[in-house]
């Protein structure tokens, strides 16, 4: 699968990411849509970091998974966002 970014960046899951760390994107990619809010996200990140694949222990935050994880927060940031303004009006 081909992840891209806001910031530009093209990234091949396949070639780019350890199995651990397509297996952590496929649960942030469902968070991605769940989350109540941004600090719900970044609970499930460092909980999917903590427990790893399978619960196999922790996974490093490479440079190539922070861009991705940053990418999903923000999108979390403007649906949270935009839940919050439609209950507003």
């Amino acid at each position: 699968m081909i992840l891209n970014t806001a910031g530009g960046l093209s990234i091949d899951t396949e070639k780019d990411l350890t199995a651990p760390e397509r297996h952590i994107i496929q649960k942030l990619l469902f968070w991605e849509d769940l989350a109540e809010s941004v600090e719900h996200f970044q609970h499930k990140v460092e909980e999917a970091l903590q427990k790893g694949w399978n619960d196999s222990g922790p996974v490093s935050l490479r440079p190539v998974l922070r861009e991705i994880i940053k990418d999903l927060e923000e999108r979390v940031r403007r649906r949270t966002r935009t839940v919050r303004e439609k209950h507003t009006e």
